[in-house]
């Protein structure tokens, strides 16, 4: 099967069976689009995206009750990682503090915006939103990064047919590199530090048994230096009672060993952290070595 041929902007869009016809639109000519993308402009998309991506993906995780933490694990199923896009929706309208307004997913610069994303190689355009302002974000778990565009997704510029069951058709390659506009470039998507551990390690600090504080302070020396966030903690105690009293109980047998834990929310942590050139946020533990400690 050869290439897909699409329409250029200035071409009347006819991809469709019932819609009136009208004109493409390339992103230069689209006043919509060129609104929305001076919306972001002046704001961090790519961080405030890599913050909506991994509380999305700790959800699906559920690590505080079900253990998991790594969303390609045989544990998820298949649609619950497609699910992702999904709860990302609601986290970008949280962050960014935007309305969930119809007719689509919400309304920037006066104009309505799909917002979607995947974590395979296109996206489920609905057809409420075909020839509507999409954001599509791409999330590649296995490289750890994401990125996403703003492009008007016409008719003519997605897959030809009728779609999945829904209706749902994909975007043209080919679209999305000449007529789409990047919000930002790849992004590097935080890694859960449980992932660093051997798969025995992981075997040792998720078992029932021993304790949590026993159990969390053998996730601290495996993972020294690296920053630990809450929701690393609560995965570690999943099912447990209080596993951040835990923690904070671990600090007296860490210092025992050799090992100073520090947490972003006290202000000396803090102050220690720095000092070494670490700066440690809300809720974020980190397991040093005791300067003084000469082994």
């Amino acid at each position: 099967m050869g290439r897909l041929v699409l329409q250029k902007p200035g071409e009347i869009c006819t991809n469709t069976d019932a819609s009136p016809e009208h004109v493409l639109r390339g992103p230069e000519d689209d006043i919509e689009l060129q609104a929305v993308h001076s919306w972001f402009r002046d704001q961090p998309v790519g961080l405030l995206y890599t913050e909506a991506i991994r509380n999305s993906i700790d959800y699906v995780l559920d690590g505080g009750r079900t253990s998991r933490f790594d969303l390609l694990s045989s544990d998820v199923h298949p649609g619950e990682r497609a699910s992702v896009g999904a709860k990302l929706e609601y986290e970008v309208l949280r962050i960014f503090n935007l309305p969930k307004a119809k007719p689509l997913d919400t309304l920037i610069a006066g104009a309505p915006v799909d917002i979607k994303a995947t974590v395979g190689d296109n996206w489920a355009i609905p057809t409420e939103a075909h020839c509507q302002l999409c954001i599509c974000t791409q999330i590649q778990l296995k490289k750890n990064r994401h990125r996403s565009w703003l492009v008007r997704t016409h008719r003519s510029w997605l897959y030809r047919g009728k779609g999945n069951k829904d209706g749902k058709r994909g975007l043209a390659v080919d679209a999305r590199t000449h007529w789409s506009v990047p919000l930002y470039d790849w992004e590097d998507l935080p890694v859960n530090p449980l992932r660093y551990l051997t798969e025995e390690q992981a075997t040792q600090v998720l078992a029932k048994k021993p304790g949590q504080v026993k159990r969390l302070l053998m996730m601290f020396h495996f993972l020294e230096g690296h920053i630990i966030p809450r929701n690393v903690i609560l995965t570690v105690g999943a099912g447990k009672d209080d596993p951040m009293r835990r923690a904070r109980q671990a600090r007296a047998e860490a210092a025992k060993e050799g090992l100073t834990l520090l947490c972003g929310d006290w202000v000396e942590s803090r102050e220690q952290a720095a000092a070494r050139g670490i700066a440690l946020g809300s809720g974020e533990w980190i397991a040093l070595r005791d300067d003084s400690d000469s082994s």
